[in-house]
């Protein structure tokens, strides 16, 4: 499919140093930068349909794009943090629904690897069945009266005995990728047959009997990413589906891929500052007589996405860096640093988009253009843990020693 490509969809962009230090890391670039033009080539279409890039994701498995953070061992690329993150911000480039879903499935593809924490055989047939089939997984937590499952609360959606498995109920929303996951963790309260009730992870597989996907997404942001409804009807899973109890609230353990979901919101901005870029040299006004690159008020404007992307891309990559040098002990302790990171690369990227379209005026608002979808996706950042007040105070009450 990445043959087809006879002309360039995404302007030209600069991968800015320190990156690539290490052959790896380029060829990570490069894979990342093709599979961008693959979804950028979709991406306007199924925004503006609200549908799901069926096709894309079928070139990305393909390309071996979804087995990015599966370990070699198992027939993946074993690609790590920094390798994965550089990918990640060429393809959100091009899409960032898709960057966002396929970013959702390596980091959960990437903790299993590191911490094999699921029954062996379970973990080697969803890991098979990746590297063979690119099966897709994604966890799915949220629900109608719930909110972000990272504030904490108990789960509507249960899991009670029956034989030898459980029967699950419940609706979960904001499922990404459900129109195509092949499996799904699902977090729920499980009641005990004594009526004790505690949290819960189940392993479900999406085509058994009782699972529904309700096609309500109808979202401002990210309207590609497939993030619907996944009901739950007395699905009958045996008990060798159940997984080890969750510890702590989702997302707030730090890990070394806890700031993957940046590099895509990173690759949205990127998007919009190269389009402005590009604008900027092309449009020649006819009373001006040359191009508008050459006004120092859009050079001026330029000049701050340039620096708030700089500030957001080096924070990025620096915690995680940082991270990743750190001896075990202390890497807990650098929890405010990826709040910070998180919270300047979302803010960042909004106010890169903002503008972007000052850059190129009314125009730049037109839906035949990406911008204002750029401008639209930058925002859903502001909804991925963790939110703005919660790494403020994060940021906070490290500085005050609380």
């Amino acid at each position: 499919m990445i043959a087809a490509i006879r002309q360039p969809v995404l302007p030209p962009t600069v991968i800015h140093p320190p990156y690539p230090k290490t052959a790896r890391q380029a060829e990570f670039i490069a894979l990342g930068q093709r599979a961008g033009e693959i979804a950028a080539q979709h991406a306007q279409r199924h925004d503006r349909e609200g549908t799901f890039p069926h096709e894309t994701f079928a070139a990305l498995r393909d390309e071996g794009f979804l087995k990015l953070t599966l370990p070699e061992e198992f027939g993946g690329l074993g690609a790590d943090p920094i390798e994965t993150l550089l990918a990640l911000e060429q393809l959100a480039r091009g899409d960032g629904a898709v960057g966002l879903g396929t970013t959702m499935h390596l980091v959960h593809v990437a903790g299993l690897a590191d911490s094999r924490h699921w029954p062996a055989p379970l973990l080697q047939r969803f890991f098979s069945d990746l590297a063979e089939h690119g099966a897709l997984i994604n966890g799915i937590a949220s629900e109608p009266d719930l909110g972000s499952p990272s504030r904490g609360g108990q789960f509507a959606t249960t899991a009670t005995r029956d034989g030898n498995g459980w029967r699950l109920n419940g609706r979960k929303t904001w499922s990404t990728l459900s129109p195509a996951l092949s499996y799904a963790t699902v977090l729920l309260t499980v009641v005990e047959p004594d009526g004790e009730r505690h949290p819960g992870q189940f392993l479900l597989p999406m085509d058994t009997p009782g699972v529904r996907v309700e096609e309500t997404w109808d979202n401002l942001s990210l309207r590609a990413s497939g993030s619907n409804d996944v009901v739950l009807e007395d699905v009958w899973l045996p008990d060798e589906y159940q997984l080890p109890r969750p510890k702590g609230k989702p997302a707030s353990q730090i890990s070394r891929w806890g700031l993957s979901t940046s590099a895509v919101y990173l690759g949205i901005g990127v998007a919009a500052r190269d389009f402005a870029v590009q604008f900027a040299r092309d449009r020649v006004p006819s009373g001006l007589g040359t191009p508008i690159a050459e006004l120092q008020t859009v050079q001026h404007r330029i000049a701050q996405i340039e620096l708030l992307l700089l500030q957001a891309r080096t924070l990025l990559y620096q915690t995680v860096e940082t991270f990743l040098a750190s001896p075990p002990e202390v890497r807990q302790d650098l929890g405010w640093q990826f709040a910070a990171a998180k919270y300047t690369v979302t803010n960042n990227v909004i106010a890169v988009t903002d503008q972007a379209l000052r850059v190129t005026g009314s125009a730049g608002q037109q839906r035949r253009f990406p911008l204002e979808r750029y401008f639209r996706d930058a925002r859903a950042g502001l909804g991925n843990p963790p939110m703005d007040d919660v790494a403020l105070t994060t940021i906070g009450k490290h500085a005050l020693g609380l």
